[in-house]
Order: structure tokens, then sequence, then C-alpha cells
């Protein structure tokens, strides 16, 4: 690979999520940025993730298609149609809005074979549902491929499916970064280099044998950083809908503010506890490459945002920062056998996993035989259905200890306290404890690392918003 030192023209990957392409205004304010960082200010490579809440629908649809529901389907096509029109209306010249309405068409019509075909089969497969998630980008890189030609500029649409090499856990896959990177180099490398714009789909890619696979939650994050990994960019950019990682969300906290600089490790911390503008497995490929990754608002393109780095400045602020995670179930399963506590939790863990659910959260004490389970709402009608789906293996013993009885059930959210307290030797798990303890609120399950400078809390989703606001004042992390 190039040393991107030498380069004259810095090569930069912009990464774009889904409020960032959620409607007509959001495609043209992202082709705005894109045309502004081309020509001599730059070469750009973008990756772009569905538009605002696809994935979920489409996900949504295989899992009711499999479960005979033709309806719902037929109405996440519509309803996909419908939204990737409006914006093709107004922001594609004839030429390209013709070739943009005939892809489509194509699109949508697999899509609605491959509903039919979980309808048929009773069942959605890691594999299928990879296969169906994987259209949102496909529609996205098209159609924003499409408005920068309008524009005038040079772009192409190219699949991941096509350069990126993972194995075949599906919902989750691996990158296989040798391959990965030859494909990079000879597909992306020549379009950069005679100018022209390549647009990426994030999230989804396949095995060596062409079998389509995605890269688990955030996947759009991660295409980003093994793209840039693969070009030897010079930065990852990633677009949001807020000015970088902040010391709380903004949207519930007026003072919080913008981390200026962080190091890997700290920005690795901060997305495993639920930030939601990164991903923790974004960081891996840009760590091994030693490029700078920043965090920007699409909305706001002119805040310099979060600097991402392996060595960050001496003189910057360091402050602890307040992560919540909403729109999440706690769920109380359990078969009524304490003898079998441990081995319940991890079938349950197991089961959980293969099928790509994620546990943000769970518990289990001494003097309850019941399993504690935090997962994203949207899943809970999944997760029911899969612990209480005993397996045709059920000889092995395997599936003997699964939960059969949902015991409870609540709506809830996980707030988590970050970062180093600044020189307080008490550490942020202390002075978060002591913070909680004047503030009336229910905490139903708490984590915490073995360092003390994180802590997580479970509590009733009503609280959320002003437990944050008593966090961020009683730890002083207001603006200054």
């Amino acid at each position: 690979m190039a040393d991107h030192k030498t380069k004259t023209i810095p090569v930069v990957v912009h990464k774009f999520g889904g409020t960032s392409v959620a409607d007509t205004s959001c495609f043209a304010r992202v082709a705005e940025i894109i045309e502004q960082q081309g020509g001599p200010n730059g070469r750009p490579i973008v990756v772009v993730s569905a538009m605002a809440d696809v994935t979920d629908a489409l996900i949504r649809g295989a899992r009711l298609a499999a479960e005979g529901d033709r309806s719902e389907p037929a109405g996440v096509v519509s309803d996909l149609e419908r939204r990737h029109t409006a914006v093709a209306s107004e922001l594609l010249d004839m030429s390209e809005r013709m070739l943009f309405q005939e892809a489509l068409r194509e699109r949508l019509e697999t899509l609605r074979r491959l509903y039919e075909s979980l309808s048929v089969l009773g069942e959605l497969t890691p594999r299928s549902r990879d296969a169906v998630t994987g259209y949102g980008e496909q529609l996205s890189a098209a159609l924003l491929a499409g408005v920068l030609r309008s524009r005038g500029l040079d772009a192409k649409a190219l699949s991941a499916t096509g350069l990126i090499v993972t194995n075949d856990r599906f919902g989750a896959a691996a990158p296989q970064m040798i391959p990965t990177g030859m494909r990079i180099q000879q597909q992306v490398t020549p379009q950069v280099d005679r100018g022209t714009i390549p647009v990426i789909t994030g999230y989804i890619a396949a095995t060596e044998s062409g079998i389509p696979t995605t890269l688990g939650r955030s996947g759009s994050d991660r295409t980003a950083a093994i793209v840039a990994a693969g070009i030897d960019a010079d930065e990852v950019w990633i677009w949001t809908d807020v000015d970088g990682i902040l010391t709380a969300d903004p949207h519930i906290v007026a003072g919080a503010s913008t981390l200026e600089e962080l190091s890997y490790d700290e920005a690795a911390n901060l997305a495993r506890f639920g930030a939601e503008v990164l991903h923790p497995r974004t960081i891996l490929p840009v760590i091994a490459s030693g490029i700078p990754l920043r965090i920007l608002n699409s909305y706001r393109p002119e805040h310099p945002g979060t600097r991402i780095v392996a060595r960050p400045s001496a003189d910057r602020r360091v402050s602890p920062a307040i992560v919540s995670a909403t729109g999440m179930r706690l769920l109380a399963v359990g078969n009524g056998d304490e003898t079998q506590r441990l081995l319940t939790a991890a079938q349950t863990l197991r089961r959980l996993s293969e099928a790509g659910i994620e546990v943000c959260m769970f518990s289990q004490a001494l003097s309850d035989s019941n399993l504690g389970l935090v997962v994203r709402a949207q899943d809970r009608d999944h997760v029911i259905s899969l612990l209480h789906h005993r397996s045709s293996d059920a000889g092995s013993g395997m599936s003997n200890a699964l939960p059969d009885a949902l015991q409870s059930e609540e709506e809830v959210s996980i707030v988590s306290v970050i970062g180093s307290p600044g020189g307080d030797e008490r550490g942020i798990a202390s002075l978060a404890f002591a913070a909680l303890g004047k503030h009336a609120v229910r905490v139903i399950a708490v984590t915490q690392a073995v360092s003390s400078d994180s802590v997580s809390f479970c509590i009733p989703a009503s609280r959320v918003d002003d437990t944050i606001c008593f966090l961020h004042r009683e730890l002083a992390l207001e603006r200054r």
C-alpha cells in the first residue's frame, strides 16, 4: 500500500448513517458535503447506510413473513418504493431517474420473492436474514450515486458484497482483511485515482463464495474503517446528527459539551457502553493502520466534532461522559428449576447469540432462579419465540434448560457513566453511585467494569431523562 503521507491530495472516507440520509433534504445535504470535499480539496470515498429505519423494517418484514404474515412484508416493500421514489423524483435528473427506477423495481421484486420464500419455509435463519437486510444499503448507495451524478459529479455505486470478504457467521460476520484489502486496491483505488467518487454500501459483505453476510450492528462504521485501511486513507469521517462524541445526549442535556479529542482506547470504551455514534469494532482497522477518525454532524458540517487518534494532545480536556440506551425491555425468564440456574443462563445466551440477538445486559441473583435479560424492544417477540421453541435435538439435552415462562417484563433504559473523573481517587463508579444516592430513582440492575472508570445502571424507562440530567449536573460535566 502507498504511504498516505506522500499523497498530494488527501483521501478521506466519509460514512453517512441512516439519519444523514433519512429523506430528500438529507440526501441533498449529503451531496453538498461530498461536493465540497471533492476536487482540489480531496478525494472522497463514500460509505452509506440504509435510509433511517429501513433495516429494522426489513427485519420486521422478514420475521412476519416467516410467521405466515404476507400483508406486513408487502407493506414494507411498498414503503421502500415510496420513500426512495420521493427522493429520486426531487433530486435526480430525467436520465438518472429512469436508471434508478429500473434498479429499484428489480431489487424490490427480488425482495418480494425472498419474503415469499420465507413464508413457505416458515423459518428465518441468520443466513436468510442477512440476505434480506442488505437491500436498504443497496438502494441508498444507488440513489446517492445518482444524486451526485445529477449534480455533475463522477460517482459510481459499489456493493461491498464484492469488496469485503468475511467468514460465514451470519449476522455478525468477521472480515478477512487480506483478501478484502486486495479487492479494495483492485476495485476502489483506480476509481479514486481517476477522480471518480465510489459510493459503497455499508453494513453488508459476502463470503468468499459470494453468500451475503452482514457486519452486525453499526456495521457501516466498520465498513468505512475497513475501506480506509484497505486503501490507506488519510482519515475516516463518520457523519451523524450530533456534534461528535459529547458528555451526554444533547437532545436530553442542553449543556452537553463535545469531547474534542479522544484516544482510540477512550473512544472504544465509550462505544462498548452504547455510545450510538460509534461501535467498538470500528476502531480496530484504523488502529492497525494509525488512521485518525473524526465524528461530525451532517447538519452542522462547520463544527469540528470529535477527533480520535492514537496519541491525543497533552493539553486536551479530559472528562467522563454519560451514555444512554433507550427502547429496551427487561425480560425475567425462568423454568422454575433452581438446580439449573447456570445451565439455563448459558443455554439462553447461546440461543440468542446464535440468532443474532444482542443482549445488552443480563443478571441473575443467587436467591432467584429467574434470568433477567435486557434486549431491544423490537427484539422482544423474537426473543420469547426463540426461548419457547424447543430444538428438534432435544434428546441431546442442549435445550432442556431453556426458560419456558416469561415471569415479568418492564420497559427500561441503560445509563452508563464512563471515563476518568479528572484526578479524583474514588473513581467514576463511586462518584456515580453517590450521585444516584441523592436521586430518587429505582436502580434495577448494575454492571461495573473491573476498573473503576465505568458503571452501568438499568433504570425504568420513564426516568432516563431526569436521571441523565441530574448525573450531568452532579458530576459537573457542563460546558466550561
